[in-house]
């Protein structure tokens, strides 16, 4: 009977919703109350527009309510915000309806992945997406699934690869007009990555990008032999879209074996890059690569962030970019062209960019035991938590590492089906930093976590925040140049988005690894994050 009340009172409640076009999804900016994609809008900009909140007022923040995950694995969803309801996962891969007022559950669907399923990096699972009254969600044994809103009934299910050989999703799905778009994990296994788009009506695939190409494509050559075969490059966090130019953007992994660089001469295309695709075809237009022939596991699975900026006295379309090799890029989004990079945090294994933007190697091209330490380490300067872009202040905000450092060994690899393939190991210099069994630990040293300011004309830093310890914290900025920001140590804070300046902070018990998000119901407005196994939600007293 309660059940049956929970579902009634849903109902009722989605009964004054409108459906979610994606024309709604496109102008998400004329309605800030919500939250309708992973990023907040398709720019990934994690900006919102809305406005109770201030510098002046957020000291006056108190929880709401909180909403405990069933699941101890790691909270790396990021909600979306419907009209009132809110959608979240819990790992592995149920979907949960919530009142976004009270918290209150509406709904459980409930998704057993297959026993094949072995994503690296833990059980998770980075959200979902919504278009009309149907929900969309990538599991880790790389099935997509679609759900009802209404009653979290399923109404398709498509097997997007093999588990069984290692692959696997962990990202939270993109909707492009009619389709709905992921990417695959798998990279440590030896798979050969891909971005996939399906019908949303039917769960028919309607396109594929291989990451890695395939004999007679171009930039098959930058692979030798067969290694192309299990390179990995995989695709594990949601990516963009321009409506202007109806090109999707994505980051693509590593290569693989990730520390063996021996077996796989060459650049090793598409690994590292972003990729621009047609939306409608998945075709290239055109890629830009950060780490040509990777053998530090410097994945370029970050959010491309998106806006149009001035550049020089003219206005341009730039796509923004804190790679997790340490560098800050800034490209042209329509061609691709790289206008600027520079170091957003210590980087040793590059003396530099050149003018078109490739790396200059100060080491070999293959770890070996003994060699140098090397900075940044293998979880990188940054990894796949969200940055934020401000169009008030015209910055760009990145969770950054620093200090971080590491010793790369290559070791041989052969290549098993679903087995680890990893060629070599990194010792880290942070105790905690990778949860991975290939990489050792050592005691931790004087690597920290920091909030960054970066002015994208320039590439340089405007302001830091520095922690005590590293932060794994997506980023979110607001309309009255408030930052929200978490930390490893349980800490959630508001900063200012002009000067980094503090102005609030509460500790709830557990490390922050996902973006915020702000929405409005009925006047008030919300921010909700996750610590530990936990959703919080704060609204003013």
């Amino acid at each position: 009977m309660k059940s049956r009340l929970l579902i009634s009172a849903f109902l009722a409640c989605t009964a004054l919703s409108a459906q979610v076009t994606f024309d709604r999804i496109q102008k998400s900016e004329q309605e800030p109350q919500n939250w309708l994609t992973y990023s907040g809008n398709n720019l990934g900009q994690r900006y919102s527009a809305l406005t109770q909140l201030t510098p002046a007022n957020v000291g006056n923040l108190e929880m709401k309510w909180a909403f405990q995950a069933r699941s101890l694995e790691k909270f790396e969803s990021t909600p979306i915000v419907v009209d009132g309801m809110m959608y979240v996962t819990q790992a592995p891969n149920d979907i949960v309806a919530l009142d976004a007022v009270t918290g209150k559950t509406f709904w459980v669907y409930n998704y057993t992945p297959s026993t094949d399923a072995r994503p690296c990096c833990g059980r998770v699972n980075r959200g979902v997406a919504i278009l009309g009254d149907t929900l969309f969600m990538a599991t880790i044994d790389a099935h997509l699934v679609a759900v009802d809103t209404k009653n979290g009934r399923p109404v398709w299910n498509t097997e997007v690869a093999s588990a069984k050989a290692g692959y696997a999703m962990t990202l939270a799905p993109l909707i492009i007009k009619d389709k709905v778009i992921t990417g695959v994990a798998g990279g440590e296994y030896g798979i050969r990555g891909f971005i996939a788009a399906y019908d949303v009506k039917t769960g028919k695939e309607a396109w594929r990008f291989y990451t890695i190409p395939g004999p007679g494509e171009p930039g098959h050559d930058s692979w030798a032999g067969n290694s192309w075969q299990h390179g990995g490059a995989p695709v594990w966090l949601t990516g963009s879209y321009d409506a202007s130019t109806n090109l999707t953007y994505w980051g693509i992994g590593n290569p693989g074996p990730d520390y063996g660089g021996k077996i796989r001469g060459g650049d090793n295309l598409y690994s590292d890059c972003v990729v621009a695709l047609d939306a409608d075809t998945g075709k290239l237009k055109w890629y830009f690569q950060f780490t040509p022939h990777d053998v530090y596991d410097y994945d370029a699975v970050q959010v491309p962030v998106l806006a149009d900026i001035d550049w020089k006295g003219k206005p341009r379309k730039v796509m923004m970019w804190g790679n997790r090799n340490g560098y800050f890029y800034t490209l042209d989004r329509t061609t691709g062209e790289f206008l600027l990079g520079n170091p957003f945090s210590t980087v040793t294994w590059s003396k530099g960019l050149d003018e078109r933007g490739r790396p200059m190697r100060v080491q070999s091209d293959n770890p070996v035991a003994g060699g140098p330490v090397i900075y940044p380490g293998p979880i990188g300067a940054t990894n796949w938590y969200s940055p934020s872009f401000s169009p008030r202040t015209g910055l760009f905000y990145i969770s950054a590492w620093d200090n971080y450092h590491a010793n790369f060994t290559e070791t041989p690899s052969d290549f098993k089906e679903g087995s680890n393939y990893m060629g070599g190991r990194g010792v880290s210099s942070m105790t905690g930093a990778l949860r991975a069994p290939q990489v050792v630990r050592q005691k931790e040293e004087n690597g920290y976590g920091t909030v960054r300011a970066i002015d994208p004309k320039t590439g340089q830093k405007v302001w830091e925040f520095k922690m005590a310890d590293v932060t794994s914290s997506g980023l979110l900025t607001t309309a009255t140049d408030l930052l929200f920001t978490g930390s490893r140590e349980g800490y959630f804070a508001a900063l200012d988005a002009r000067t980094g300046k503090p102005l609030w902070k509460v500790t709830v018990g557990g490390e922050i690894a996902m973006g915020p998000i702000t929405y409005q119901v009925n006047g008030k407005q919300y921010v909700a994050f996750s610590a530990g196994s936990s959703l919080f939600s704060f609204a003013l007293r």
